[in-house]
C-alpha cells in the first residue's frame, strides 16, 4: 500500500503535472478576459502561430540533454525557407524536391556546426553563435539568386502545398496539430525507447564515461545538432506553407522562446536530463501565452518579456534544485527533528 502511494506521488508531482496546471491556468485566465478565446476552432487554431517553436523545441531537446545548446535553429528556418523559395521560384525545381534538398540543407548546417563542437572541443554557444551569423547571412547572399526583391519574399506557391498545413481536420482540427503530434511521437521513441536515446542521456551525464562504455560520444553529440538543423528545416518549411511566402527572417524571433521552453519542459542546462514531453508541453504553454497575451490586447512587442521571466524562473528552480546548501535547507521541513 506504501509503495502504491509512493508511486502516485511521484506522477501526480512530476514536473509535466505542472505544467499541465500551469497550461489549464492560461485556458482559464485568458477565457475570462476574452471569451472568444475560448471558441473551439480560434483555441486550436492557435498553434498554428506556434508550431515553429514547437517543433524546433521538439529536436533542440536532444542537444541540451548532451549539455550542448543551440541557438542557430532560427537562422536555420530562414535559410531553408528563402532556399526553398528560390530553387522554386527561379531554378524551376519541383517543389518537393526542393524540400527535400532544404531538409538536406539543415542537416548539413547542424552537422557543420555538430562536427566543431564535437570534435575541436570549442563551446557550443560560440559555435551555434557563430552558426546563427553565418546562415542568416547565407539566407541574405540566396536572395541575390532570386529575381524578387528580398524584403517582398517569394510567394505563388501551389495551393496543394499551402491548403495541407493551412487545412483542418473536421474543419476544426488544425492540421499542424495533427503533425505536431506525429513529431511528439516519433520523438519521444527516438529519445526515451531506442539505444541512441540512451547514447544521448548518458554522453550528458558523463561523456569520459560514455566513451569508456563504447559508445562514440563525439559522433552522437554532433548526431543532436543534425537532427537539430532537420527540425529547424522541416519548420521553415511548414512555415513558408503557411504564410505562403519565403523569406531571410522567418525565424528571427524564435531563439529565445526554443530555449524557454526546452529548460521549462525539465531539460537540465548542463546536461543530462530531460525530455520530450515535458518540452512540447512547455512549448504549448509559451505558445499559448504569447496568443492570449495578443487577444488581450497586450502590444506583440512586450510578448517576450514573460517568455524571458519564464525562462529566468525556469533555470533558477534548476538551480535551487541542484545547489546542496538550498536542498538542505527544505530538507528541515520534510524531515523535522522528532522530539
Amino acid at each position: 500500500m506504501k509503495n502504491n502511494t509512493t508511486l502516485l506521488k511521484k506522477k501526480v508531482m512530476r514536473w509535466e503535472s505542472f505544467l499541465v496546471l500551469i497550461l489549464i491556468a492560461e485556458v482559464f485566465i485568458f477565457g475570462l478576459i476574452n471569451p472568444k478565446f475560448l471558441l473551439p476552432r480560434v483555441f486550436l487554431g492557435s498553434i498554428n502561430n506556434f508550431m515553429t517553436i514547437c517543433i524546433v523545441s521538439l529536436f533542440v531537446t536532444f542537444v541540451l540533454i548532451t549539455g550542448g545548446i543551440d541557438i542557430q535553429a532560427g537562422s536555420i528556418v530562414g535559410l531553408t525557407s528563402i532556399f526553398i523559395g528560390v530553387l522554386w521560384n527561379d531554378a524551376g525545381m519541383n517543389l518537393y524536391v526542393a524540400c527535400f534538398l532544404g531538409l538536406l540543407l539543415g542537416a548539413f548546417c547542424g552537422a557543420l556546426s555538430g562536427f566543431f563542437i564535437a570534435f575541436t572541443g570549442v563551446q557550443s554557444m560560440v559555435v551555434t553563435l557563430g552558426g546563427s551569423f553565418l546562415y542568416s547571412g547565407l539566407a541574405l547572399m540566396v536572395t541575390n539568386f532570386s529575381s524578387t526583391e528580398s524584403y517582398k519574399g517569394i510567394s505563388g506557391f501551389p495551393k496543394e502545398f499551402t491548403h495541407f498545413v493551412k487545412g483542418r481536420i473536421f474543419n476544426i482540427i488544425p492540421n499542424q496539430l495533427v503533425i505536431f503530434l506525429v513529431l511528439i511521437l516519433i520523438t519521444y521513441l527516438l529519445l526515451h525507447r531506442t539505444t541512441y536515446g540512451r547514447k544521448v542521456f548518458l554522453c550528458g551525464v558523463n561523456q569520459n564515461a560514455a566513451e569508456y562504455c563504447g559508445i562514440k560520444s563525439k559522433l552522437i553529440i554532433m548526431s543532436t545538432y543534425i537532427l537539430s538543423g532537420v527540425g529547424a528545416s522541416l519548420a521553415g518549411i511548414l512555415l513558408t506553407a503557411y504564410l505562403g511566402t519565403a523569406k531571410t527572417d522567418l525565424g528571427k524571433e524564435i531563439t529565445l522562446p526554443v530555449i524557454t521552453a526546452v529548460v521549462l519542459g525539465g531539460t537540465s542546462n548542463l546536461g543530462g536530463t530531460g525530455g520530450v514531453i515535458g518540452t512540447a508541453l512547455a512549448a504549448v504553454v509559451i505558445g499559448i501565452m504569447r496568443f492570449g497575451l495578443s487577444m488581450a490586447d497586450v502590444n506583440t512587442q512586450y510578448l517576450d518579456i514573460p517568455v524571458g521571466i519564464l525562462l529566468i524562473i525556469a533555470v533558477a528552480i534548476r538551480f535551487a534544485g541542484t545547489n546542496p546548501a538550498i536542498s538542505k535547507f527544505f530538507n528541515k521541513f520534510k524531515h523535522p527533528l522528532k522530539r
